[in-house]
């Protein structure tokens, strides 16, 4: 899909469909958790989302590459975007309170930045961008609360793990746009398929989930996260790779804090604070800057009053 041929305001509600599906996946965990292990948890995770994938793909008629060359670079993107990324935030999560883990996880659209302006040069990246990408970070520390980067610098070790899995979700927005020749169905089935082929024996050894009884509202709850938080949400997160890129789709990391706290108050009654307020506000301007082509803010600098 060509720029020219891209609906913006598409893109960006899809973009905010997958904040809202991710976002909502901390609370799919934290029920499932209560009678479900961690291994097992995400091996069920990707295990029936490769079926429900698999299923899309012989409705819709599409097969797997053949090339095992592709397959293999398959295997690279799984452990990207989830075998290595959930493995060390599930054990970095451990250690860091939520809200700073919150705030280091967010930080993977300034590692794209980096990377892409540093590396790679797949992608346009200006100084605009890299103001979103801080601007959007800011409004993450706001909506969580600046006392949470008080506990900086305390359990070094699962900060850093933290950070590694914001740097392993960035180099899944830049390596996955190495599969946009292939349906986002191959692609989002390939990887739960390989990370199934790793986490599932390793379900099987560690927890013995036969002898597990979880209650029907974890069963639900990791339904729920398997087939709307890590199916349908890897769907959406490969078509927007090839419309809004790496750096785009990073910027959807910015809006999980605000919408939860959106939810929160619709459904909870709960109040958002002004300072929350205005770090909802930091973060829609921070996505709004890294998505909106240049075009748009050179035009609206040109209408601008000149002193």
């Amino acid at each position: 899909m060509t720029p020219s041929k891209i609906f913006l305001p598409l893109e960006i509600g899809l973009l905010a469909v997958l904040a809202l599906l991710w976002g909502s996946s901390y609370l799919f965990i934290k029920v499932a958790l209560t009678d479900i292990p961690p291994i097992t948890l995400i091996a069920i995770r990707v295990g029936v989302a490769s079926l429900f994938l698999l299923a899309i793909m012989f409705w819709r008629d599409e097969r797997f590459p053949r090339d095992g060359k592709v397959i293999g670079m398959l295997l690279i993107q799984s452990v990207f975007n989830s075998l290595g990324a959930w493995t060390v935030l599930a054990w970095g999560q451990q250690h860091v309170e939520s809200g700073l883990a919150s705030v280091l996880n967010s930080t993977s659209p300034v590692f794209v930045f980096l990377i892409t302006a540093l590396l790679t040069r797949h992608e346009r990246m200006d100084r605009l961008r890299l103001a979103g990408a801080c601007l959007g970070v800011a409004g993450v520390v706001l909506i969580v609360g600046p006392g949470v980067m008080t506990g900086l610098g305390q359990h070094v070790g699962g900060q850093l793990a933290v950070l590694t899995g914001a740097i392993l979700y960035a180099g899944a927005a830049i390596y996955g746009r190495r599969f946009n020749a292939l349906p986002a169905t191959v692609t989002a089935a390939a990887t739960m398929i390989w990370a199934s082929i790793f986490l599932i024996p390793a379900s099987l050894m560690l927890d013995r989930p036969w002898t597990l009884t979880p209650s029907t509202a974890a069963i639900l709850a990791t339904l729920a996260l398997s087939v709307f938080c890590t199916a349908i949400a890897l769907l959406i997160y490969f078509r927007l790779l090839r419309t809004l890129g790496s750096m785009g789709v990073a910027s959807q990391s910015y809006l999980r804090a605000g919408i939860g706290v959106v939810l929160g108050s619709l459904l909870l009654g709960e109040t958002i604070s002004p300072l929350v307020l205005a770090g909802i506000l930091c973060t829609l301007v921070g996505v709004a800057i890294i998505n909106l082509p240049r075009a748009f803010w050179q035009s609206s600098k040109s209408l601008s009053p000149k002193s």
